[in-house]
């Protein structure tokens, strides 16, 4: 094996975009890697401090965080890698549409397939960064990826994924197995 040392390097890293309202009431959007479920209501944000953001989430007090799906790749990684301290009008140059949600302070952006409405719980600094925690207070998923019973089929959101390794995005998707269900074969009876 070769050694690469200490290196962020762990796949897959799920892509998430994070939408608030500035100041003036226009949407901003961030992608992000560094986060996910915390617990069964909660999803925790480690973001560095200088965002944008950031200091949208510090003055509402919510965020909502959604799954892009690869339709919409382009947008995504514009909005992830232009900073709205120097493009406050960086989401409406995607031409992505955004509607207010009904239970957090914050958009939700048509076009992503599974939103979480979140309130802020906690801020913490943190040596390594800023970490927000966030209750999540509904999710929201579009007609599209629900199955015929109504419930939400994790194939058909197109989600992709960041590889630190190299930069690139990787759909995610096909189905492999059954999850507690795939190893029973090793349980011993």
């Amino acid at each position: 094996m070769k050694d690469f040392g200490v290196k962020p390097y762990l796949f897959p890293m799920p892509t998430y975009m994070i939408g608030t309202y500035n100041e003036d009431g226009t949407v901003d959007a961030m992608m992000m890697a560094w986060g996910g479920i915390c617990a069964e209501n909660m999803v925790a944000l480690n973001l560095e401090e200088d965002h944008k953001t950031v200091a949208n989430i510090k003055a509402r007090g919510a965020f909502t965080l959604s799954v892009p799906g690869k339709d919409t790749i382009a947008q995504s990684d514009y909005l992830g890698i232009v900073s709205g301290n120097k493009a406050p009008d960086k989401f409406a140059r995607t031409g992505l549409t955004a509607e207010k949600s009904t239970r957090v302070d914050a958009p939700v952006i048509k076009e992503y397939p599974l939103t979480l409405e979140c309130t802020v719980v906690e801020m913490q600094q943190q040596p390594y960064g800023l970490r927000v925690l966030g209750r999540i207070e509904n999710v929201l998923a579009d007609e599209k990826i629900l199955d015929e019973k109504g419930k939400i089929d994790a194939g058909k959101i197109g989600a992709f994924a960041f590889d630190q390794m190299q930069h690139g995005y990787y759909a995610v998707g096909d189905r492999i197995g059954q999850a507690w269900n795939a190893g029973a074969g090793y349980i011993e009876k």
